[in-house]
């Protein structure tokens, strides 16, 4: 068997059913068997639909399995008689369905894992509403419970995700001709899920996962992809800040460069050298720029690199950007002619295929008139200063002896003296020595009588050269003093920025384990960063900090020189105290439990020194009246303490019932018998003890899947509840519907109702939320029938009810569709 191919599965999604699924599922399988492949149908629900039925002609069916589940039986798919059959292609229909207890897999989807292990190939289908990820969403956009659903990753493996599309009017006019549901379901369908709100907000989010889904290909395609193209299959705008006072208008005409294709995305990123902060740059702006492109639904990025040109293109490749935004340069003429070519005009000839776009803004060619962004002593300037130490001199030499007659020595003294100074700020001391030593002999030869001749052993010679040398060794010194100073303190600027910029995503929320990793690796330009256990050894390209007790925070990629190497150890100390937060959060949560527990225990205690004693009280004293020699009572008196000791004790078995139930709740070992329950079977005894209540139309209503008893108590309860609360005079109403496969049971009083913030304690156990009365009892009722209801799959939610009062929804599955999908 491990030879066998496996199955390739193909998908058809749908934003909600009704959308062709099935049809669809159904054509493709009569199109590959007319090409001659073998296909069976394994299962497929036609829901009684005429045109459904008449495709399965012509397609093998394998007959289903029948089995029997809590007296009732049900028809799933025969799995063994499947893969027994063995066909090239399964049509399977419901991926996400529940088996009836019994078979070999709880999920079809399960079974569908075990025909593509056999080499079946597998054509199914499923909703939106169904993947795991998405059935929160959906159940709150359409307000009714999601029971089944399938792992994401599952879908994610089929080889081909169809997206089964319909426009929400149309699938409207299918529901209202009856092509969906059955007759009696449409109005409350049309009412609820099949809304075109509802409808619309389903497709999109069928749209964007299919998107996403794509995504994911794309991106492992180019991983694969040696050649490194930008393919445009969505925009991705990077902007580029340098923090200076144009940031705002960039990021604007970057977002709207995005919103112009549905889906784009806006990065920003501020290029951070590892040296220091480029010029112009502000932490304020900066900051506030960050908080704009968040605000715009972007992404704030800050990534260190020396040469800013080449890192901000190698971001935007990495981000496979299909746009680049930049702002014209600050500098002015002068200082562009002086200082060469800018970062703009150096992006462009680097971007290949990404498009770059040179944005004009107020601030343009208002920089300062020097460039500034040399801030140290490069290879190529030392380089450049010793021929300049020849060189400077004999042309001033040439210049001065074309004007011999203009200036006296003195004038020519100083201003040999001024270019050995302008050598030393070009190339540092070698080159002002240089310089000095030439300017010198360059002075006595020509401009020193006797004119055309050395006097070296003139006693003033020396003494000139010597100054000569003196100055330019002190400009020099002054010159490297100042910008190793320099150099230090824009370190320490770049180091605060990066630390401010990791502060603030920690404080924003961003400061989980796998967040700090790869900020870390997106600020020092790595190819991956790894939290590891053990330090791994000394390698090309691999550095390694410690990152607390027993951790190592790895960054794998170029080598980092020791200023960067400071800062990566202060990101391994706030890597460390996130894995030290999440362990101290790991056992907060184990505590938790404990101290629920604790909490319930000592309000159960509280509470049961009142509300127990007080009818075992009753009871006692009656039973002990009656039991005296010393009165005689009469017949009428005699009821009268039976009665009371009777009510008394039937309280008491009330109470210690609950307590019992909710014990056995929190446990997870209430024993339910489900079945199929009409409520015409359970309001008798619950109107019996209450009989204010205005019970509405019942008879159309379908049975739910419930226990009995179990519902008669929660229903009990909730209509005690809203007895206590109604005033005198009025009366608890109770109405029940039936939608989207539920029964809708709501008990509506007219009391003075529930602040929306105090809703969240309603359901706590010990809680009596809005009483004026705290002797009423232990404050169980809503609790326990929240429990209960949620133990039979059902829902129990407060709603306002209209004019004033609370309304209580209880929601139970149809006993027919919950069943079968157990």
């Amino acid at each position: 068997m491990s030879d066998v191919r496996a199955g390739r599965l193909k998908v058809y999604l749908g934003a909600a059913p009704g959308v062709g699924k099935t049809c669809r599922m159904l054509e493709e399988g009569r199109s590959r068997a007319s090409r001659g492949a073998d296909v069976v149908v394994g299962f497929v629900e036609c829901h009684g639909r005429p045109r459904t039925e008449a495709m399965l002609d012509g397609l093998e069916v394998v007959p289903r399995a029948h089995r029997v589940h809590r007296g009732r039986d049900f028809a799933e798919m025969d799995l063994a008689a499947v893969l027994a059959r063995r066909p090239q292609v399964a049509i399977v229909d419901e991926f996400a369905h529940s088996n009836v207890p019994g078979g070999r897999n709880a999920k079809r989807w399960q079974d569908v894992e075990e025909l593509l292990a056999a080499g079946i190939d597998v054509i199914t289908a499923v909703d939106i509403q169904h993947l795991a990820s998405l059935n929160d969403v959906v159940e709150r956009i359409t307000r009714a419970p999601q029971g089944e659903t399938v792992p994401d990753e599952v879908v994610r493996r089929a080889r081909q995700i169809e997206l089964v599309d319909m426009e929400p009017e149309g699938l409207r006019r299918r529901m209202a001709h009856g092509n969906i549901h059955a007759p009696e379901e449409i109005d409350a369908a049309m009412a609820n899920r099949f809304r075109p709100g509802n409808l619309t907000a389903l497709r999109q989010l069928a749209l964007l996962w299919v998107a996403d889904r794509v995504d994911e290909a794309l991106r492992t395609y180019r991983a694969e992809d040696a050649t490194g193209r930008v393919r445009e299959t969505r925009e991705r705008v990077v902007v580029g800040l340098t923090g200076g006072p144009e940031g705002d208008t960039l990021i604007r005409r970057a977002a709207r460069i995005a919103d112009r294709s549905a889906g784009g995305d806006l990065l920003a990123v501020h290029i951070t050298r590892s040296d220091g902060l480029a010029a112009g740059a502000s932490h304020a702006s900066l900051a506030r720029q960050r908080r704009l492109v968040e605000e715009l639904g972007g992404s704030y990025h800050s990534v260190v690199g020396d040469d800013v040109a080449t890192a901000l293109v190698e971001f935007a490749r990495a981000e496979h950007a299909t746009q680049l935004v930049l702002g014209t340069s600050r500098r002015g003429r002068i200082e562009r002619f002086l200082g060469g070519r800018g970062t703009g005009e150096t992006v462009v000839g680097l971007s290949g295929d990404i498009d770059v776009h040179m944005v004009a803004h107020e601030r343009a060619g208002r920089g300062m008139l020097l460039p500034s962004r040399r801030r140290t002593l490069g290879g190529p300037r030392r380089v450049a200063g010793l021929p300049a130490g020849l060189v400077l001199p004999v042309l001033l030499t040439i210049f001065l002896d074309q004007v011999r007659d203009t200036f006296n020595l003195t004038s020519e003294t100083l201003l040999f003296l001024l270019t050995v100074v302008g050598v030393a700020c070009i190339g540092g001391v070698a080159s002002a020595v240089i310089a000095s030593v030439t300017a010198s002999l360059l002075l006595n030869y020509w401009f020193i009588p006797p004119i055309g001749a050395f006097t070296l052993d003139n006693p003033d010679a020396m003494p000139a050269l010597a100054v000569f040398a003196i100055v330019a060794a002190t400009v020099a010194g002054v010159v490297d003093r100042s910008l190793r100073l320099s150099r230090r303190s824009a370190r320490a600027t770049a180091a605060a920025e990066t630390m401010s910029s990791l502060a603030g995503t920690i404080v924003r929320g961003g400061a989980t384990i796998p967040a700090l990793l790869e900020r870390t690796r997106e600020t020092f330009g790595m190819e991956s960063a790894d939290l590891v256990q053990e330090q791994p050894p000394d390698g090309e390209g691999v550095t390694a900090v410690p990152a607390g007790p027993g951790a190592f925070l790895v960054l794998r990629g170029r080598p980092l020189p020791s200023s960067e190497r400071r800062v990566l150890a202060a990101f391994a100390a706030h890597v460390g105290s996130a894995v030290e937060r999440a362990r101290l959060a790991e056992a907060a949560a184990e505590i938790e439990p404990i101290k629920a527990a604790d909490r319930m225990r000592t309000a159960l205690l509280r509470a049961v020194g009142h509300d127990l004693r007080t009818p075992l009280a009753a009871a006692r004293a009656a039973v002990t009246s009656l039991r005296g020699r010393d009165v005689e009572f009469s017949d009428e008196d005699r009821q009268e303490l039976l009665a009371t000791a009777d009510e008394s004790l039937a309280k008491l078995s009330r109470l210690v019932e609950n307590l019992l139930d909710l014990s056995r709740l929190q446990a997870g070992v209430l024993t339910l018998e489900l079945r199929g329950t009409m409520l015409e079977e359970v309001l008798p005894a619950v109107l019996a003890d209450t009989p204010d209540v205005e019970v509405g139309e019942l008879e159309e209503i379908p049975a739910v899947l419930a226990d009995p008893p179990l519902l008669e108590r929660v229903i009990a309860n909730l209509v005690e509840n809203a007895a206590r609360h109604t005033p005198p005079g009025g009366k608890v109403v109770l109405t029940a519907g039936a939608h989207a496969g539920r029964v809708e049971l709501r008990v509506v009083d007219r009391g003075p109702g529930l602040p929306r913030t105090g809703r969240d304690r309603i359901f706590e156990p010990f809680q009596r939320l809005g009483d004026t009365d705290n002797t009423t009892g232990l404050g169980l009722g809503l609790a326990l029938s929240k429990g209960l209801t949620e133990a039979m799959d059902g829902t129990l939610v407060p709603e306002d009810t209209p004019g004033g009062g609370l309304t209580m929804v209880l929601s139970l599955p149809f006993a027919e569709r919950a069943a079968y999908s157990r």
